[in-house]
């Protein structure tokens, strides 16, 4: 990426001159005493080198107090070499000969990173977000075995996502998230460990691939619902035929009860005015329906000339 380089060095330069040019009260106090015993000399003496005499001590003086938060912790060199870490709270330096090249923060920090455009195992260009949690637990492997440890756990964090999605079909991707999230977790940890950096957890946001897999998948998987429909109804049809089977097994050396059922069926069908009931003729000689058929008919044809009758006055 054009610019990338140059971003990352504006931060670590605008890091480091936060770190150095920290300000306190303390050190504001010390300037402010050398300047008035300055002032309260050179108009006792009359003579004006004191205060400038005194203000050099304030401005030099001043350099020695340092305070660190309570997340802090300070990196301090002396001559150039790591001699520790101090704070939090207040803490005293050699002004000139020791120095405070960094304020580590040891709350835990969130990372966002992203994979653009990166291929899965099966060939499918994929875009993932996602936030990495972490925190410094040894400051001193932060300050000394890495450059900018806060950029390093960005950059290791990335190409690790990026590593993952590379051994990943697009199908675990989705599906498998709890797992893949810990194994990047576990992948950055080790890389960051040496740098005395912690990773607590690892979030995907998003996924997101090209809209015409979307497409695509969308259409495998109305045809994968009307494939199971299908198969459910094959099975039911399956089930129906063989408790028709059995029934048809109880029927065959039961007559009686065989009359039975067609009764029932028939008069399901004619409870009903102006039913019309089909019914093949060899199951009318087969099992001797032709005289209940006839008094059903015969019987809506009464029930029908009683209503012609009932309305007949009405209408005159």
């Amino acid at each position: 990426m054009p610019g990338m380089d140059e971003v990352l060095a504006a931060r670590r330069a605008a890091r480091a001159s936060r770190s150095q040019g920290r300000v306190n009260v303390v050190s504001v106090f010390i300037l402010l005493v050398a300047i008035v015993i300055g002032l309260v000399m050179t108009a006792g003496a009359q003579n004006p080198g004191w205060l400038l005499i005194w203000t050099i001590a304030g401005v030099v003086l001043a350099q020695s107090p340092k305070i660190a938060k309570q997340w802090e912790r300070a990196v301090v060199l002396r001559l150039g070499r790591y001699t520790g870490l101090r704070g939090p709270g207040l803490f005293w330096i050699t002004p000139f000969v020791e120095s405070v090249s960094l304020y580590i923060d040891q709350r835990v920090v969130t990372t966002s990173f992203a994979a653009e455009e990166t291929l899965t195992s099966d060939t499918v260009p994929v875009n993932v977000d996602a936030v990495l949690f972490w925190m410094v637990h040894d400051s001193e492997k932060a300050a000394l075995e890495v450059q900018d440890y806060s950029q390093a756990v960005s950059w290791a964090a990335q190409t690790g996502l990026r590593d993952i999605i590379g051994r990943t079909s697009l199908t675990e991707l989705l599906r498998g998230r709890e797992r893949i999230e810990s194994e990047l977790q576990s992948l950055i940890d080790q890389r960051s460990n040496p740098w005395g950096v912690t990773v607590q957890s690892v979030e995907m946001r998003d996924v997101v691939i090209p809209s015409s897999l979307q497409d695509a998948m969308s259409r495998e998987a109305q045809a994968s619902r009307e494939k199971s429909a299908r198969i459910i109804l094959g099975q039911a049809e399956v089930e129906i035929a063989s408790l028709f089977h059995e029934a048809a097994k109880s029927y065959q050396n039961n007559p009686t009860a065989l009359h039975l059922r067609a009764m029932n069926i028939l008069y399901e069908g004619l409870k009903e005015k102006g039913a019309l009931m089909l019914v093949p003729s060899t199951a009318v000689e087969s099992m001797g329906l032709g005289g209940l058929m006839g008094a059903a008919a015969l019987r809506q044809q009464t029930l029908s000339g009683e209503d012609v009758r009932s309305s007949g006055p009405a209408a005159v």
